[in-house]
Protein backbone atom coordinates (compact mmCIF):
# COMPACT_ATOMS: atom_id res chain seq x y z
CA UNK A 1 0.00 0.00 0.00
CA UNK A 2 1.08 3.64 -0.69
CA UNK A 3 0.12 6.53 1.32
CA UNK A 4 -3.15 8.01 -0.63
CA UNK A 5 -2.70 11.91 -0.12
CA UNK A 6 -6.39 12.52 0.15
CA UNK A 7 -6.87 10.75 3.09
CA UNK A 8 -9.05 7.11 3.28
CA UNK A 9 -12.14 6.17 5.11
CA UNK A 10 -12.74 2.73 6.49
CA UNK A 11 -15.68 2.25 8.76
CA UNK A 12 -17.30 -1.66 10.47
CA UNK A 13 -20.54 -2.30 11.25
CA UNK A 14 -22.56 -5.40 11.52
CA UNK A 15 -24.46 -6.63 14.93
CA UNK A 16 -23.82 -6.01 18.37
CA UNK A 17 -21.10 -8.65 19.38
CA UNK A 18 -20.11 -9.42 15.72
CA UNK A 19 -16.49 -8.25 17.39
CA UNK A 20 -16.38 -4.61 15.69
CA UNK A 21 -14.22 -2.74 18.47
CA UNK A 22 -11.72 -5.69 18.46
CA UNK A 23 -11.63 -5.68 14.96
CA UNK A 24 -11.03 -1.93 14.57
CA UNK A 25 -8.42 -2.09 17.09
CA UNK A 26 -6.45 -4.59 14.86
CA UNK A 27 -7.06 -2.66 11.59
CA UNK A 28 -5.98 0.16 13.19
CA UNK A 29 -2.59 -1.64 14.29
CA UNK A 30 -2.21 -2.97 11.22
CA UNK A 31 -2.78 -0.02 9.32
CA UNK A 32 -0.15 2.05 11.09
CA UNK A 33 2.21 -1.28 10.73
CA UNK A 34 1.63 -0.52 6.95
CA UNK A 35 2.95 3.28 7.36
CA UNK A 36 -0.07 5.09 7.24
CA UNK A 37 -1.05 7.66 9.72
CA UNK A 38 -4.60 6.57 11.64
CA UNK A 39 -7.48 8.01 13.27
CA UNK A 40 -9.55 5.98 15.13
CA UNK A 41 -13.09 6.90 16.32
CA UNK A 42 -16.54 5.34 17.07
CA UNK A 43 -20.43 6.63 15.94
CA UNK A 44 -21.81 7.83 18.05
CA UNK A 45 -19.20 9.55 20.34
CA UNK A 46 -15.91 11.05 19.76
CA UNK A 47 -16.11 14.19 20.43
CA UNK A 48 -17.61 15.82 23.35
CA UNK A 49 -21.20 16.97 22.35
CA UNK A 50 -21.21 12.45 20.94
CA UNK A 51 -20.43 11.61 24.30
CA UNK A 52 -23.71 13.19 25.71
CA UNK A 53 -25.36 12.29 22.87
CA UNK A 54 -24.10 8.47 23.25
CA UNK A 55 -25.19 8.20 26.76
CA UNK A 56 -28.75 9.42 26.30
CA UNK A 57 -28.94 6.91 22.99
CA UNK A 58 -27.48 3.66 25.11
CA UNK A 59 -29.29 4.61 28.23
CA UNK A 60 -31.83 1.94 28.94
CA UNK A 61 -33.99 4.45 31.38
CA UNK A 62 -34.68 6.40 28.18
CA UNK A 63 -37.80 5.79 26.10
CA UNK A 64 -37.42 7.71 22.71
CA UNK A 65 -39.06 7.36 19.01
CA UNK A 66 -37.35 5.87 16.30
CA UNK A 67 -37.15 9.35 14.80
CA UNK A 68 -35.61 10.83 17.99
CA UNK A 69 -32.86 8.12 18.02
CA UNK A 70 -31.98 8.64 14.19
CA UNK A 71 -31.77 12.50 14.51
CA UNK A 72 -29.67 12.37 17.97
CA UNK A 73 -27.44 9.68 15.92
CA UNK A 74 -27.08 12.05 13.48
CA UNK A 75 -26.08 15.08 14.97
CA UNK A 76 -23.56 13.14 16.96
CA UNK A 77 -22.22 12.09 13.76
CA UNK A 78 -22.25 15.91 12.29
CA UNK A 79 -20.18 16.77 14.83
CA UNK A 80 -18.01 13.73 14.47
CA UNK A 81 -17.30 14.36 10.36
CA UNK A 82 -16.39 18.09 11.50
CA UNK A 83 -14.37 17.76 14.46
CA UNK A 84 -12.65 14.46 13.68
CA UNK A 85 -13.30 13.01 10.35
CA UNK A 86 -13.20 15.43 7.79
CA UNK A 87 -9.96 16.87 9.21
CA UNK A 88 -8.14 13.88 9.26
CA UNK A 89 -9.12 13.16 5.19
CA UNK A 90 -8.25 16.11 4.31
CA UNK A 91 -4.47 16.05 6.03
CA UNK A 92 -3.84 12.58 4.22
CA UNK A 93 -4.99 10.33 7.10
CA UNK A 94 -6.91 6.89 7.11
CA UNK A 95 -9.75 7.21 9.43
CA UNK A 96 -11.14 3.67 10.73
CA UNK A 97 -14.67 4.50 12.63
CA UNK A 98 -16.38 1.94 14.53
CA UNK A 99 -19.93 2.16 12.61
CA UNK A 100 -21.12 5.05 10.58
CA UNK A 101 -24.62 5.89 8.61
CA UNK A 102 -25.07 2.72 7.40
CA UNK A 103 -25.62 1.69 11.02
CA UNK A 104 -28.80 3.95 11.26
CA UNK A 105 -30.28 2.63 7.25
CA UNK A 106 -30.15 -0.55 9.39
CA UNK A 107 -31.44 -0.11 13.16
CA UNK A 108 -34.18 2.65 12.89
CA UNK A 109 -34.80 1.96 9.01
CA UNK A 110 -34.44 -1.81 8.23
CA UNK A 111 -35.28 -3.11 11.54
CA UNK A 112 -37.12 -0.38 13.00
CA UNK A 113 -39.58 0.89 10.41
CA UNK A 114 -38.54 3.70 9.25
CA UNK A 115 -38.08 4.69 5.17
CA UNK A 116 -33.99 3.56 4.56
CA UNK A 117 -33.82 6.56 1.57
CA UNK A 118 -35.39 8.97 4.42
CA UNK A 119 -32.34 8.19 6.41
CA UNK A 120 -30.19 8.36 4.04
CA UNK A 121 -30.95 11.66 3.09
CA UNK A 122 -30.72 12.64 6.74
CA UNK A 123 -26.98 11.03 6.41
CA UNK A 124 -26.13 12.64 3.49
CA UNK A 125 -27.26 16.73 5.52
CA UNK A 126 -24.92 15.57 8.52
CA UNK A 127 -22.16 14.15 6.88
CA UNK A 128 -22.22 17.31 3.92
CA UNK A 129 -22.42 14.07 1.79
CA UNK A 130 -19.35 11.89 3.41
CA UNK A 131 -19.11 8.79 2.38
CA UNK A 132 -16.94 5.95 3.75
CA UNK A 133 -14.56 4.25 0.91
CA UNK A 134 -15.19 0.92 2.45
CA UNK A 135 -17.29 -0.62 5.02
CA UNK A 136 -17.24 -3.85 6.40
CA UNK A 137 -20.02 -5.59 7.95
CA UNK A 138 -19.37 -8.19 10.48
CA UNK A 139 -21.69 -11.01 9.87
CA UNK A 140 -22.73 -13.84 12.07
CA UNK A 141 -26.01 -15.75 13.46
CA UNK A 142 -28.22 -13.65 15.90
CA UNK A 143 -27.69 -15.76 18.48
CA UNK A 144 -23.71 -16.41 18.32
CA UNK A 145 -23.63 -12.39 18.79
CA UNK A 146 -25.76 -12.68 21.44
CA UNK A 147 -23.77 -14.96 23.32
CA UNK A 148 -20.70 -13.17 22.76
CA UNK A 149 -21.99 -9.82 24.22
CA UNK A 150 -20.37 -9.12 27.70
CA UNK A 151 -21.43 -7.24 31.14
CA UNK A 152 -25.33 -5.41 30.89
CA UNK A 153 -26.88 -4.40 27.46
CA UNK A 154 -27.42 -0.82 26.54
CA UNK A 155 -30.89 0.15 24.69
CA UNK A 156 -29.97 -2.12 21.25
CA UNK A 157 -28.39 -4.84 22.45
CA UNK A 158 -31.29 -5.93 24.87
CA UNK A 159 -34.12 -5.32 22.15
CA UNK A 160 -35.95 -8.91 20.93
CA UNK A 161 -34.18 -11.59 19.24
CA UNK A 162 -36.61 -10.82 16.45
CA UNK A 163 -35.43 -6.82 16.41
CA UNK A 164 -32.01 -8.51 15.62
CA UNK A 165 -32.76 -10.58 12.59
CA UNK A 166 -34.44 -7.29 11.00
CA UNK A 167 -30.79 -5.85 11.61
CA UNK A 168 -28.27 -8.74 10.24
CA UNK A 169 -31.09 -9.07 7.12
CA UNK A 170 -30.86 -5.65 6.70
CA UNK A 171 -26.98 -5.57 6.59
CA UNK A 172 -27.45 -8.03 3.93
CA UNK A 173 -29.97 -6.37 1.90
CA UNK A 174 -27.70 -2.69 1.76
CA UNK A 175 -24.60 -4.98 0.78
CA UNK A 176 -26.41 -6.62 -2.15
CA UNK A 177 -27.41 -2.91 -3.12
CA UNK A 178 -24.31 -1.36 -2.61
CA UNK A 179 -21.41 -4.17 -3.31
CA UNK A 180 -18.81 -1.50 -4.53
CA UNK A 181 -18.83 -0.09 -0.75
CA UNK A 182 -20.29 -2.66 1.20
CA UNK A 183 -18.36 -5.76 2.00
CA UNK A 184 -19.90 -8.38 4.12
CA UNK A 185 -16.96 -10.63 6.64
CA UNK A 186 -17.90 -13.63 7.46
CA UNK A 187 -17.21 -13.14 11.70
CA UNK A 188 -18.25 -16.67 12.85
CA UNK A 189 -14.43 -17.86 13.59
CA UNK A 190 -11.79 -16.52 15.78
CA UNK A 191 -10.84 -13.09 15.90
CA UNK A 192 -7.65 -13.42 13.88
CA UNK A 193 -9.16 -15.13 10.77
CA UNK A 194 -11.63 -12.52 10.39
CA UNK A 195 -8.90 -10.19 10.61
CA UNK A 196 -7.26 -11.66 7.94
CA UNK A 197 -10.53 -11.51 5.59
CA UNK A 198 -10.75 -7.85 6.82
CA UNK A 199 -7.45 -7.27 5.16
CA UNK A 200 -7.50 -8.82 2.39
CA UNK A 201 -10.84 -6.82 1.68
CA UNK A 202 -8.95 -3.66 2.24
CA UNK A 203 -6.31 -4.25 0.67
CA UNK A 204 -8.52 -5.61 -2.66
CA UNK A 205 -10.40 -1.74 -2.29
CA UNK A 206 -7.06 -0.41 -2.42
CA UNK A 207 -5.64 -1.95 -5.73
CA UNK A 208 -9.04 -1.38 -7.24
CA UNK A 209 -9.09 2.22 -6.41
CA UNK A 210 -5.03 3.03 -7.24
CA UNK A 211 -4.40 0.24 -9.96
Amino acid sequence: MTRDPSGWFLTLDGLDGAGKSTQARLLVQWLRDQGREVVACSDPGGTEIGALLRGLLLDQRRHMTLACEAFLFMASRAQLVAEIIRPALQAGKTVVCDRFLLANVVYQGHAGGLDPEHIWSMGKLATGGLEPDLTLILDLPVDLAMKRLQGSRDRFESRALTFHEKVRAGFRREADRLPERIRIIDACGPADEVQEKIRQAVTERWVSRDP
